[in-house]
């Protein structure tokens, strides 16, 4: 198939994208000078976090859990027990 007449190819440099940063930042927290990690796994050590999902903290490394659901719900049976 011949070329369309005055159709053009593009040449030259794909335009540059940033990548997004990594969300890996988000696991340590700055207090003055003080750097604190969140939860890490307590099979793999301090150097593997644990994920954070709505009812549970998760290993993906050796897929440790800790769920949150059953704990919330005594601790607040016990909260409503010393009130009452």
């Amino acid at each position: 198939m011949a070329k369309k007449k005055g159709s053009k190819t593009k040449k030259g440099k794909k335009p540059h994208k940033n990548k997004p940063t990594s969300k890996k930042y988000t696991k340590y927290k700055i207090d003055g000078e003080k750097i604190t990690r969140s939860r890490f796994c307590p099979r793999c050590g301090p150097g593997v976090f644990l994920m954070e999902a709505k009812d549970r903290l998760y290993c993906g490394k050796c897929h440790y859990a800790e769920f949150k659901g059953k704990v919330k719900k005594e601790e607040e049976v016990k909260k409503e027990e010393k009130k009452e």
